[in-house]
């Protein structure tokens, strides 16, 4: 006999959490439901390439090579990004656009234009967009203002002495801040943002990179904290060892599935993430349909 999941079958609360709103993303989603992650396609624009914190573990580029987040080949105008996903859209079934980087989105003015225009052009498309959640307070109002259906907040601790060795640096309000204090302010604002765009009538889904050793046993206490702030589902992504934690193990399937397994006792797991460029577009995965600007790659692996 199949033994179900923890959260198979389950309804996400009504209220709070949004639920006719979140299974409305289930129905169209391809990040949001793993049934449809390889049937519906969505067009990441590479609108935003300033970010305003430094991840240990990120290296943003422009290239053509990598498939990975914080990568894209070019940067566009919001009016490039406009034409680009109009032939997009003509080209296979496209249900969302996003704004995921390569840097963060509510660092860049371009990303609000951009969903004004689209919005306008295009509004039969679900919207949606990545951040590390630094702005996410001052800006939670614009982005449910613009229609934008659902926000991705990339959130790796919420105990500012593991964020302390996550993050280098934040730049807030002029200032830019460091150690332990830096992730005192970015937790802060993660959490309130979280809390203040869902109370918006915005979808949060939770992006958490699993570190070995640093905050593999710290993500049931983020799943926590998100839920009860509104957040309506996560995603356990493994770390890509780049900069300053290239030395680092990335997670083997045993400790992912563990750590999915138990951040579903608490809150939905989206298990089909590819960790894709900032630049993608078509179905995610999906060899010959999951393309980039300027190439069509031929593996995914």
């Amino acid at each position: 006999m199949e033994t179900k999941k923890p959260n198979q079958g389950k309804k996400i609360e009504e209220g709070k959490h949004n639920g006719s709103k979140f299974a409305h993303l289930t129905r169209a989603h391809p990040c949001f439901n793993e049934k449809i992650h390889d049937k519906v396609g969505r067009a990441h624009v590479p609108i935003a390439p300033k970010c305003n914190i430094a991840c240990n573990f990120c290296t943003r580029s422009l290239n053509t090579e990598e498939n990975r987040p914080g990568v894209a080949s070019c940067v566009m105008k919001p009016d490039e990004a406009l034409e680009h996903v109009k032939e997009v859209t003509k080209e296979g079934p496209i249900a969302v656009v996003g704004v995921a980087g390569p840097g963060d989105a509510l660092a860049n003015d371009e990303t609000f234009e951009f969903f004004e225009k689209i919005g306008k052009e295009k509004p039969d498309l679900i919207k949606c967009m990545s951040t590390n959640g630094l702005l996410l307070p001052k800006y939670a109002d614009r982005i449910a203002e613009l229609g934008v259906n659902s926000v991705t907040v990339t959130v790796n601790a919420v105990d500012p002495e593991i964020g302390k060795d996550i993050y280098s640096f934040v730049v807030y309000e002029g200032q830019v801040y460091k150690g332990k204090e830096a992730a005192e302010i970015l937790l802060k604002n993660q959490l309130e943002g979280i809390e203040k765009v869902t109370n918006d009538g915005v979808v949060v889904k939770v992006n958490t990179v699993l570190i070995p050793g640093l905050n593999d046993k710290h993500i049931v206490d983020i799943a926590k904290e998100v839920k009860a702030r509104g957040a309506s589902i996560m995603n356990i992504l493994p770390l890509i060892p780049l900069n300053k934690m290239k030395d680092y193990e990335r997670p083997g399937c045993e400790m992912m599935e563990k750590v999915r397994d138990e951040v579903e006792e608490i809150i939905p797991v989206f298990r089909a993430c590819t960790q894709c460029r900032a630049d993608a577009y078509g179905i995610p995965g999906k060899h010959g349909s999951d393309r980039y600007l300027g190439r069509t790659p031929q593996s995914h692996y």
